[in-house]
């Protein structure tokens, strides 16, 4: 045990004294650049793959090693690089859905399309929700902001309409023509309802305690994960309001709540940046709606 102990700290001293200022910078920018990734993937599919990536890789690693298995080190040296050209094939969604993030977490503009018009909207949006709320009617309504939401304006009916309380609780009455789907709203504009968005493959409903949330929650959280948008739910079995961004959901709202989250998104912000911006927008992102209740 000594020994080890002498080994080790011989060897701990070898590394220090050749440590130097750019052996620490280059050490740092790694670390960061793992974190960044890290947290990109953080609740998302990708990093249930790269775990079992990660173990397989480990496993194989241990299996080759040993020389008694000589047939089976040279199938996997054999396989190993058609095995590294399926990655990119296998995790070509999730690579695409994090390089979208990353472009959208450099971004040094506002983050409100409509900046102070948005306002308006929003109180139109609460006092909506809380009145669906009450009365126990689903609703599935998107605030875009900076990405363009235009593909799934396509997908449903155009109204190009001023957004107001009433014509919210009139398109999300139920068993009316344009009750199914979800409304997309762009400054004071509601311009489309009945609009069909993409559904959330990420499992975070699936690890849900509770088993109430459906379609509506899944198209939410999947269109927040492609999209910067914000998107308010109305449970229609519970009434509960629900807030969606970035692949995050913060449920059992009300209606001052989701006031105050709503208008927090649609602050003007004050511009960054470089890379100080970029971690800015990624914490903000895990720190501001990371909260599943």
């Amino acid at each position: 045990m000594p020994e080890f102990i002498n080994r080790l700290l011989n060897n701990l001293y070898f590394i220090f004294a050749r440590l130097n200022w750019w052996n620490v910078v280059d050490l740092a920018l790694v670390t960061m650049v793992f974190f960044a990734i890290l947290l990109l993937l953080r609740d998302t599919q990708a990093m249930v793959l790269l775990r079992g990536v990660l173990l397989l890789i480990v496993l194989v690693s241990l299996l080759t090693s040993l020389e008694v298995l000589p047939a089976f080190s040279w199938l996997v040296r054999s396989t190993l690089p058609a095995l590294l050209l399926a990655i990119p094939v296998i995790f070509a969604p999730e690579i695409r859905r994090t390089l979208e993030r990353l472009g959208r977490a450099g971004s040094i503009m506002p983050a409100g399309r409509a900046g102070a018009t948005a306002q308006d909207a929003i109180t139109a949006v609460v006092g909506a929700a809380a009145r669906l709320s009450e009365r126990k009617h689903g609703a599935l309504i998107v605030m875009q902001r900076s990405d363009s939401l235009d593909e799934y304006v396509g997908t449903g009916v155009l109204l190009q309409a001023r957004v107001t309380a009433e014509l919210l609780l009139q398109v999300f009455y139920p068993n009316t023509p344009l009750h199914d789907g979800a409304v997309i709203i762009s400054g004071t504009k509601l311009v489309a309802a009945s609009c069909v968005m993409p559904l959330s493959a990420s499992g975070v409903l699936a690890r849900s305690p509770e088993r109430q949330m459906g379609l509506r929650h899944r198209a939410a959280l999947g269109i927040s994960e492609v999209t910067d948008a914000v998107a308010v739910v109305v449970s229609e079995e519970t009434g509960n309001m629900s807030v969606v961004h970035g692949g995050r959901m913060i449920r059992r709202l009300d209606a001052e709540r989701l006031e105050n989250i709503l208008r927090a998104f649609y602050r003007p912000l004050e511009r960054r940046k470089g890379l100080a911006g970029l971690f800015a927008s990624l914490s903000s992102r895990r720190s501001g709606t990371s909260r599943e209740e």
